[in-house]
């Protein structure tokens, strides 16, 4: 039986809670970086994600114009759904509602105001990254029990 998951199982399994890994190729093209990320998505939507204006992800985001994105299970029954797609960067300061959304996503409301107080930054120094997936990826270890 496939393991393969249904679009909406994909879908679904994205807008859940989970780290993601954000891949994204280096300017040099013989690597990858491959880092956690807090991130949202929305079934239809596109995949958001806010980091530092200058950190190394946004600067191979910008010069690659794409990412991929790996969201797993890390219990039994394993799962993933990994989605690649173009990126467009934000450039416009950042997005307050954006970082409290993920903020709220991650943390539990109490825990979530103080990571929110205790990130006294500025948010001109960070921004929105927006990711339509266009290749989807997918597995359901469940689907072969039976």
């Amino acid at each position: 039986m496939s393991t393969v998951m249904s679009v909406a199982e994909r879908e679904e399994f994205l807008a859940g809670v989970h780290v993601g890994v954000l891949g994204v190729v280096a300017a040099s093209g013989a690597d990858v970086l491959a880092v956690p990320v807090w991130y949202r998505y929305e079934p239809g939507g596109d995949v958001v994600l806010v980091t530092g204006r200058d950190s190394l992800k946004a600067r191979l985001i910008r010069a690659a114009g794409r990412f991929s994105l790996c969201a797993q299970e890390e219990s039994e029954p394993y799962r993933y759904v990994s989605v690649q797609g173009p990126a467009v960067v934000e450039d416009d300061g950042g997005n307050l509602e954006e970082h409290r959304a993920l903020a709220h996503r991650y943390l539990p409301p109490p825990a979530a105001e103080a990571y929110l107080a205790g990130t006294d930054f500025d948010l001109s120094q960070t921004v929105t990254i927006r990711m339509r997936p266009e290749r989807w990826y997918s597995a359901d270890f469940s689907k072969q029990a039976g």
